[in-house]
């Protein structure tokens, strides 16, 4: 269905879990997580999913927290790909947990991945976000061979940690078919609230002229792709500051404990608890329905946002 706005809203971001074994500094908060126990079921996220299928929602990303850490996970992928409407189920994962699982994500129906990868070195990885820089290397290999594709790493770039990395993953797409993604340092979490360390993906493009641009693989998509010539990859750049994309903005987001939300950077949510817990599924269709109406036009992040809750409470 489209929004008020006249958007039409396809893109279900689904946050499983707010639970994750990792630290960034620019996701979490030290505000605690949604306990495990008040987490949706499996069910609950199938039946929500299957309603907003009947209301035009094609794609579903399942992010966290980390996802792999639910442990129905191969369930819900299964459960939520075999639903009717749904053309492609992905997922956003930081592959601490990956290894060896990425050929049952595939055979339970999960189209493709997202890496978080914020540097290339094991020992600035791990003061970034406490992780094994080891695991991430080894799932992407292992995506790339159980045909999880295209596989995109996600690069937050903060600035003074690893903006002196960009080039180094720009080779990264000489002889891997991936997408490397900067994401320009969005003001949610502990990090995102200095603006002295937001980097402009606007400047990194224009002293790279070698920087071939592509046409976006679908519509909505938020980043601005590139390529180097003769390798295999692409060089994406997603810029909430510098570019916004607002006004294509095809996704809601549903996170782990039932509380919808419109858009990323605007602190209004809906619970759909009460409509889980009635017998028929038209109070859901009601709530969904109502909620993607009321979308906002565009984010407040250059309005002095201030969340009421870090990243990965609301799904990366």
């Amino acid at each position: 269905m489209q929004d008020g706005f006249g958007r039409s809203i396809e893109y279900l971001r689904l946050s499983v879990t707010e639970r994750c074994t990792l630290r960034c500094a620019y996701c979490r908060a030290d505000e605690g997580c949604c306990p495990k126990v008040a987490e949706l079921t499996a069910a609950e996220f199938t039946r929500i999913v299957k309603v907003m299928a009947g209301l035009g929602i094609k794609k579903v990303r399942l992010t966290g927290g980390e996802p792999l850490l639910r442990k129905d996970i191969l369930q819900i992928v299964r459960d939520i790909a075999a639903i009717e409407g749904i053309t492609d189920v992905s997922m956003t994962t930081n592959a601490q947990q990956l290894d060896g699982r990425a050929l049952l994500l595939k055979q339970a129906g999960l189209t493709r991945v997202n890496i978080s990868m914020d540097s290339l070195q094991p020992a600035r990885f791990k003061e970034m976000c406490g992780g094994d820089l080891g695991l991430v290397l080894r799932g992407i290999e292992e995506c790339l061979a159980a045909g999880l594709t295209p596989l995109k790493i996600n690069v937050v770039l903060v600035k003074g940690k690893n903006v002196d990395e960009v080039d180094d993953f720009i080779e990264m797409t000489r002889l891997q078919p991936v997408d490397v993604r900067f994401i320009e340092l969005m003001p949610i979490g502990d990090l995102g609230q200095d603006r002295s360390l937001r980097v402009n993906n606007a400047e990194l493009i224009q002293v790279r002229p070698y920087l071939q641009p592509l046409p976006p693989r679908y519509r909505g998509q938020p980043s601005q792709d590139f390529k180097v010539e003769g390798y295999l990859g692409r060089v994406g750049f997603i810029s909430p500051h510098s570019r916004k994309f607002c006004d294509m903005c095809n996704r809601i987001r549903l996170m782990s404990d039932g509380m919808l939300r419109m858009c990323l950077g605007h602190n209004s949510e809906i619970s759909l608890l009460e409509d889980l817990k009635s017998g028929s599924d038209q109070s859901l269709v009601s709530t969904i329905s109502s909620a993607i109406y009321h979308k906002p036009e565009c984010h407040e992040f250059e309005h002095e946002f201030i969340p009421i809750k870090s990243m990965n409470r609301i799904g990366g």
